[in-house]
């Protein structure tokens, strides 16, 4: 009986201690140093591009991966992440409602939560999924040319 009453009260210890959980990005935790986190982005396959990035001061990180539809932009202070946002290159309108709806539910799946939609246009649509750890939006825009983005923040 005392070492059961001593492993619920383990229990209790540890779930009161992991109260808030870090923002994963496609099973990295986006906490870890924004060096480490490049690092792995790399052993994935993506590479820097350092002609892309948008600011020579080192805070936008852009990576690419030839097999991917997207690229990314990791967004640093202090070699710490802030934000990351997935760029996908799609042309077709069509293709990217379908991406759209394929990237929200799979976003539904994985996050057990339903997404805050304010915007649910044919052409127009953002879906934000508030996490403990922060948020991750997705839009997409099809104006002249279609645009999708996936945005992670750190709260």
């Amino acid at each position: 009986m005392k070492k059961l009453l001593l492993a619920i009260s383990a229990f209790l210890f540890l779930g009161a201690c992991s109260g808030e959980q870090d923002m994963i990005y496609r099973g990295l935790s986006m906490k870890m140093s924004c060096k480490s986190f490049v690092d792995s982005m790399s052993q994935r396959g993506f590479a820097i591009d350092s002609a892309a990035s948008p600011d020579s001061t080192g805070r936008v990180i852009v990576m690419k991966h030839p097999a991917e539809k997207y690229h990314i932009l990791i967004g640093q202070k202090n070699d710490t992440i802030q934000a990351i946002r997935e760029i996908y290159k799609i042309s077709t309108n069509d293709s990217t409602r379908r991406l759209w709806q394929q990237l929200r539910d799979g976003l539904e799946t994985e996050t057990g939560k339903w997404p805050n939609c304010p915007m649910l246009k044919d052409d127009h649509k953002i879906a934000k999924f508030e996490l403990d750890g922060g948020f991750i939006t997705i839009t997409l825009e099809n104006t002249y040319t279609p645009n999708l983005y996936v945005l992670y923040e750190v709260k």
